[in-house]
């Protein structure tokens, strides 16, 4: 099996409209990418797609035009309209756009993942909830464009993986909404927790919070091991001329895989407080929500308290279900979430004959061989007791009749 490596090489930062030139020079198709953000139902602006270069090396810059000024005291350039005379756009706005545009539901949920990390990250830093969070540069149109955009390019590309590099911030102060803050602004350090960066190539800002929010929706690893066969490279052309070349470096690229890699979710809460007597009835009431897995770990909470840490593994489109269970069924107040990814084996389930009855069997393949086989627990049991044989026995009779 082939997977499909997207590698985004910040070795000058990443910003919205650099993501966009990439992008299109990489191979998405301009008109594709136009007619997709048309579904936006936004009026006032152009999207031109120009060849550039930085340092001789050659790429395409992508440039968001407003064809209306915004009034003269507004912080950015915002669409006309409702919030031009407030100069903000609020997250939930934006995502009312969203679900409310032509845009396919993948491209959707990809926009409103991104926006989402941007949400959170203002929120943290501006110490309020998320919904009520207000976008000044970012709700601009531009912004939405770039967002939105990134959102229809990686769709259409569809890679298995997305990778990053170390991600260059720059340096110097950089001028938002709230007057002069130091490289990175808040809101990038927040949104790039966890990712290789570096600092001080330019003495300005080279990621932006755009760019930084496409990066933590994305990307699954940060490495600048390049551990895969290069297809082609692209050129994202940034608008400033300075001692680095300033271009956002993409790679495509391809490499092996014997075993599938997919995604998971892993939720989890400590619970001190709850009797040991309902971990039984949590089991099921979980793996009727949809999970994968579940278990528990003995921990040692503040105050030497003796607890439990409930592990849940969940696909992403039972994530909300499960969650709900959790909070419901358990005395927790939170949850922890992580994305992650698992190799899996291709696998199929049969309902075979046996002496002591109809059994199912599930068979996992490697490479499209079948590799292991397994009776399915629950119809061993139900065979047990139908004839009154001990659980062991059934397996001994199952084990030689599948051989």
């Amino acid at each position: 099996m082939t997977e499909k490596i997207l590698y985004y090489d910040c070795f000058s930062g990443i910003s919205g409209d650099m993501h966009l030139g990439a992008m299109a020079d990489l191979g998405v198709p301009q008109d594709y990418l136009l007619d997709s953000l048309s579904k936006l139902g936004l009026a006032g602006w152009s999207l031109r797609f120009t060849k550039d270069s930085r340092k001789g090396i050659h790429g395409t810059r992508a440039d968001v035009r407003l064809l209306m000024r915004p009034a003269a005291k507004s912080p950015g350039p915002l669409l006309r309209g409702k919030t031009a005379q407030h100069g903000h756009r609020s997250h939930d706005m934006i995502r009312q756009m969203i679900l409310g545009s032509g845009l396919s539901a993948s491209v959707k949920d990809l926009s409103l993942k991104i926006f989402l990390r941007l949400a959170e990250a203002e929120a943290k830093v501006h110490n309020q909830p998320v919904g009520e969070v207000h976008f000044h540069e970012v709700g601009a149109v531009d912004s939405i464009i770039d967002i939105v955009g990134a959102a229809v390019c990686i769709d259409y590309l569809k890679p298995d993986r997305v990778l990053a590099s170390t991600v260059e911030l720059g340096g110097g102060f950089v001028r938002c909404q709230h007057g002069l803050m130091p490289v990175p602004a808040p809101a990038v350090a927040e949104l790039l927790a966890g990712a290789k960066v570096k600092s001080g190539a330019v003495p300005f800002e080279t990621t932006t919070p755009t760019g930084a929010a496409i990066l933590a929706a994305t990307v699954g690893e940060y490495t600048d091991n390049k551990d895969f066969v290069l297809q082609k490279s692209a050129y994202g052309v940034g608008r400033r001329d300075t001692e680095i070349p300033n271009l956002l470096r993409v790679f495509w690229g391809t490499r092996s895989r014997t075993i599938p890699l997919g995604k998971a979710v892993l939720l989890e809460c400590n619970i001190d407080d709850m009797s040991g007597e309902y971990h039984g009835y949590l089991f099921d009431t979980l793996f009727a929500a949809g999970a994968a897995d579940v278990w528990f770990s003995p921990i040692v909470m503040k105050k030497s308290r003796s607890a439990v840490t409930l592990s849940v593994l969940a696909s992403e489109a039972s994530e909300a279900a499960v969650a709900e269970a959790l909070m419901r069924e358990t005395t927790t107040f939170g949850l922890r979430r992580s994305l992650l990814d698992k190799y899996v084996l291709d696998r199929e389930i049969k309902t075979v004959k046996t002496s002591l009855g109809e059994l199912s069997v599930k068979t996992a393949f490697l490479g499209g061989k079948a590799i292991k086989s397994k009776p399915e627990y629950e119809d061993v049991k139900r065979l047990a007791r139908e004839n009154s044989i001990s659980l062991l026995a059934a397996y001994a009779i199952l084990h030689r009749e599948l051989e």
